[in-house]
């Protein structure tokens, strides 16, 4: 029951983190210390935390972006601009973001200080091992005001899952392009172009994918999944939730349930916000 009450949780809060990765105002701090717009800036925002570290570091843990996107990026990024500043300048932008999409008033909004007290609480209970994102982010500092220690602890329970979501698809034996075409085949997340593109993968290299995962049976010759290949997604999907299940367990399932209904009423008011451009989505 509880990897069905960390799920929700998880959903709940996942915006109000993964919101920096569309952020105007992320682009324009790490363009103003010298990172090119877009895939540079993603790729060094969010690896920053692991250090100067290499393509080879960062694509596998990224897991479905090409190698070769990934290599044009990394490590010239760090030629440009430190981890340490990129750091800050993500934590900047996280500022005015959920400024912008929660309010000037967001940082004495005494839901969200209890929100950052549970989501902290839940994050004590998850374990760094086989987790290299987790641990990265994990040895930063907690920010002082509410909603950025919110936003960091959205970061750590997301991370964690995220890790673990890796080690479930590797044992299913879907590389990074594997991932990504049976997510999009099952209509949630990104659209199929925009995963595709955002990524760094051809038109080639994606149909070249597909017809391997055809010739597993897990997509049919329409591209949708079949039976088998819901199966294996689903199989996936409970495997990330039992991996990911620990910090819900360690802050207990009536706090867990407190922290989804506070974030997910957050999370709302982001989205009517426009914390998120809608046509990379396949579903509202």
């Amino acid at each position: 029951m509880m990897s069905t009450v960390g799920r929700r949780c998880y959903n709940a809060l996942s915006p109000l983190h993964s919101l920096i990765y569309f952020a105007p105002e992320a682009e324009a701090e790490f363009t103003a210390l010298g990172l090119r717009a877009g895939g540079m800036s993603y790729l060094a925002g969010r690896a920053a935390a692991m250090g100067a570290v290499g393509a080879g570091t960062v694509a596998a843990t990224f897991y479905n972006f090409n190698p070769s996107l990934v290599a044009r990026h990394i490590p010239r990024a760090w030629d440009l601009a430190a981890p340490g500043d990129v750091l800050d300048a993500r934590l900047r932008a996280a500022d005015r973001a959920l400024r912008r999409v929660l309010g000037d008033g967001v940082a004495a909004d005494p839901a969200v200080a209890e929100a950052a007290r549970l989501a902290l609480t839940a994050a004590q209970g998850c374990s760094a091992a086989g987790r290299p994102l987790y641990a990265a982010h994990a040895d930063l500092p907690t920010p002082e005001e509410p909603h950025l220690a919110l936003w960091h602890a959205s970061t750590l329970l997301r991370e964690h899952r995220g890790d673990g979501h890796l080690a479930a698809l590797a044992a299913a034996e879907l590389d990074g392009l594997d991932a990504l075409i049976t997510h999009t085949a099952s209509g949630r997340g990104f659209t199929a172009d925009f995963a595709r593109t955002s990524r760094g993968w051809s038109e080639s290299e994606w149909d070249a994918a597909g017809q391997r995962l055809r010739e597993r049976g897990l997509l049919d010759g329409d591209g949708a999944l079949t039976e088998a290949g819901t199966g294996l997604r689903r199989e996936v999907e409970d495997t990330t939730d039992r991996l990911a299940r620990a910090p819900y367990e360690h802050l207990g399932e009536a706090e867990s349930v407190r922290l989804t209904g506070i974030a997910r009423a957050l999370s709302a008011t982001a989205l009517a916000n426009g914390a998120f451009p809608a046509e990379v989505f396949a579903q509202a």
